[in-house]
C-alpha cells in the first residue's frame, strides 16, 4: 500500500484554486457585479493573476501582508484570491474606525501595501504612518492590475493563513485574527449545504467586508460558483435596486437595515421577489420569498464568531432543539469546558471550547494570547455557555463582556479605556442597555476626579474622537463611586442599578 505524503499538494485546495477551476468549469458564469464592472469568472481569474504579480514585485511575498482601507469593492475579493494566490494575508479594516484606531491596525500588521480609499481617518493616518507601498483606490489600484502579467505561481499550502479580520478587544486591545484557505472552505461547504445555496446564488455584500457575517455568505457564494453583488454601503434604495435589477438571492441585512427597506416601500418600483430570506414583518414578507431553507426556516444562524470563520453551531441543523445555539457543524468538535480543561456534563456552564476544520490558526503576533486561547487543546472562545441533555448548545454570554448594538460588538473595555484618557475622568465603567431600534446601546457610568468638571456631552465627544462612532456611549451618568469586584468593575450591580440588559444569549 503506497502512503501518501503529508501535505502532497494533490490534497491542497486554497481559494485561489477555487477560482482557478471555476475559470474552467463556469466560463460563461458571472462572478462579480460592482457598478460599471461585471466580470466572468475567466475574467476575474485574470485579474488576479496580473494583480498577484503587481503585488509580489512590490515585495508581498508568502506571509505579507495587504490591508484594506475602504467601503466595499470587488476590489476586496481580488486582493483576498491574489493574496491567495502568493500565500500572503489579506486584511479588509473596519472603515468606520477612528484614525488612532486605524493607526494602531496600520502599526499592528505591518503591511507591505496598503490599498486605502480617501478618508478624513484614511487621511490622517497615510501622513503619519510610513508603511510599506500606499496605493489609491480607484485609478492607481486599477493600474496597478493593469501593470502585472499573467502567469502561473507556485502552488500554496491551503493551511497558510490568507484572510484577517481584527476582533475581540482584550483589554482595549484587538487582534487579528488568522483564517487559512482551508479553514474558510471548510466554513463556506457547511454554510452552503445549510442555506442550500445553489450555483445560480447571488449574493448582496451590503454589510461591511471586515465583517465575518458578510465575508462568509461572499466566500460561500464564490465556493459554489454564484455571483458576488457589491455596494459600497448600505443604503436603502440601492439595495431594492440591486435586488431587483441583479435578482439577488441573498444579502447581508439585519432589523434595522430591513426595516428601512420596508420604510421606503419598494412595492411596484422594486421586484424583491428573488430575495429568499427568514421572516421578519408582514409588510417585510410581501416583499420578498420568505426562505424554508434550513438557515431560514425558523431563524437565522447559531452561535458564531470570527475565529471560528463565522458559524460555529447552527439552528439549522436542529430543529425544535432545547439549545438556543443549534447543533455543532459537521466539520467542528465542541466542548463545554471547566477553567481546568475538563468536560462539563450537559446542564452546567462552562466555556465553549471547539476544534475542527473551520477554525482560524491563532492571532497575527499575539504568542501568549495564543497560547492561552489554545490551551488544552481547544480554541477557548471567551465565551459561556451549556450542552443540553439533547445534545445542542446554549449560548449563555461572553465571559468577556460584549455588547451588541446592531451588528456591532463592542467591548466595554475599549470604551473604558477611552473615557478614562480624559483628564477628568477618575473611574469608569461601561454597561449594555435595552435599545429598541438597536438591540442595545452604550452607557457610561464615570466617577470624575476631585474639582474637576465634564458634560455627558464632553465625554461622548471624547470617545468619539478616539473609537468608532458606534461604540461611543449613548448616554453617560454621573456617580460618586463605581461598585467593584476586587479590581474590576460590579457589572452586574450597574445593570440592576443603571438599566443594563439585553446581552447576546439573554
Amino acid at each position: 500500500m503506497i502512503q501518501s505524503p503529508i501535505q502532497s499538494p494533490i490534497h491542497s485546495l486554497t481559494l485561489s484554486d477555487v477560482l482557478a477551476e471555476h475559470a474552467r468549469s463556469r466560463p460563461q458564469g458571472t462572478a462579480v457585479v460592482d457598478g460599471d464592472v461585471r466580470l466572468t469568472y475567466p475574467e476575474l481569474d485574470a485579474r488576479v493573476s496580473r494583480l498577484a504579480d503587481a503585488l509580489s514585485s512590490r515585495g508581498v511575498t508568502s506571509g505579507e501582508r495587504v490591508l484594506w482601507l475602504g467601503q466595499n469593492s470587488h476590489a476586496v475579493l481580488e486582493l483576498l484570491l491574489a493574496c491567495s494566490r502568493l500565500g500572503a494575508i489579506l486584511c479588509p479594516a473596519n472603515w468606520r474606525q477612528s484614525a488612532d484606531e486605524l493607526r494602531f491596525v496600520v502599526e499592528d500588521l505591518t503591511p507591505r501595501v496598503v490599498v486605502w480609499e480617501p478618508s478624513e481617518a484614511t487621511t490622517a493616518v497615510r501622513g503619519a504612518v510610513a508603511a510599506g507601498t500606499w496605493v489609491r483606490a480607484g485609478d492607481e489600484y486599477q493600474e496597478l492590475v493593469a501593470g502585472g502579467t499573467v502567469r502561473e505561481f507556485p502552488q500554496v499550502a491551503d493551511a497558510e493563513p490568507v484572510l484577517a479580520l481584527y476582533t475581540a478587544a482584550f483589554d482595549g486591545r484587538p487582534g487579528a485574527a488568522l483564517l487559512s484557505s482551508a479553514a474558510l472552505i471548510a466554513h463556506s461547504t457547511c454554510l452552503l449545504v445549510v442555506r442550500q445555496m445553489e450555483p445560480d446564488f447571488t449574493f448582496l455584500n451590503s454589510g461591511p467586508l471586515f465583517h465575518v457575517g458578510t465575508m462568509m455568505f461572499c466566500l460561500a457564494t464564490l465556493q459554489i460558483g454564484g455571483t458576488n453583488v457589491f455596494t459600497p454601503a448600505f443604503d436603502a434604495e440601492e439595495v431594492c435596486r440591486l435586488i431587483d435589477a441583479e435578482r439577488v438571492t441573498q444579502a447581508f441585512l439585519f432589523g434595522p437595515m430591513i426595516d428601512a427597506v420596508v420604510g421606503i416601500r419598494p412595492q411596484g418600483k422594486y421586484d424583491l421577489s428573488s430575495l429568499r430570506f427568514v421572516s421578519h414583518s408582514q409588510e417585510w414578507d410581501k416583499l420578498i420569498t420568505v426562505d424554508d431553507s434550513p438557515w431560514c426556516r425558523s431563524k437565522m444562524g447559531g452561535y458564531g464568531q470570527t475565529e471560528v470563520g463565522g458559524m460555529l453551531t447552527f439552528l439549522g441543523l436542529a430543529p425544535g432543539a432545547a439549545g438556543f445555539a443549534g447543533r455543532p457543524s459537521p466539520l467542528v468538535q465542541v466542548r463545554i469546558l471547566a477553567p481546568d480543561g475538563t468536560e462539563l456534563p450537559p446542564g452546567e456552564v462552562g466555556e465553549i471550547c471547539a476544534r475542527g476544520k473551520s477554525l482560524f490558526s491563532g492571532y497575527f503576533a499575539r504568542p501568549d494570547l495564543n497560547t492561552a486561547k489554545f490551551a488544552h487543546g481547544w480554541h477557548h472562545t471567551g465565551d459561556l455557555g451549556r450542552r443540553e441533555p439533547d445534545g445542542t448548545i446554549t449560548f449563555i454570554g461572553p465571559k468577556l463582556r460584549m455588547i451588541k448594538s446592531g451588528a456591532e460588538n463592542v467591548y466595554p473595555a475599549e470604551v473604558e479605556r477611552a473615557l478614562k484618557s480624559h483628564p477628568a475622568v477618575a473611574d469608569a465603567a461601561v454597561i449594555g442597555v435595552p435599545d429598541d431600534r438597536w438591540h442595545q446601546a452604550v452607557k457610561a457610568v464615570v466617577t470624575l476626579e476631585p474639582g474637576a468638571t465634564a458634560t455627558a456631552d464632553d465625554l461622548i465627544d471624547h470617545v468619539k474622537g478616539m473609537l468608532a462612532s458606534y461604540k461611543k456611549p449613548r448616554e453617560v451618568v454621573f456617580v460618586d463611586a463605581i461598585p467593584k469586584r476586587g479590581f474590576t468593575p460590579d457589572y452586574d450591580t450597574l445593570d440592576q442599578t443603571h438599566g443594563g440588559g439585553n446581552y447576546p444569549g439573554t
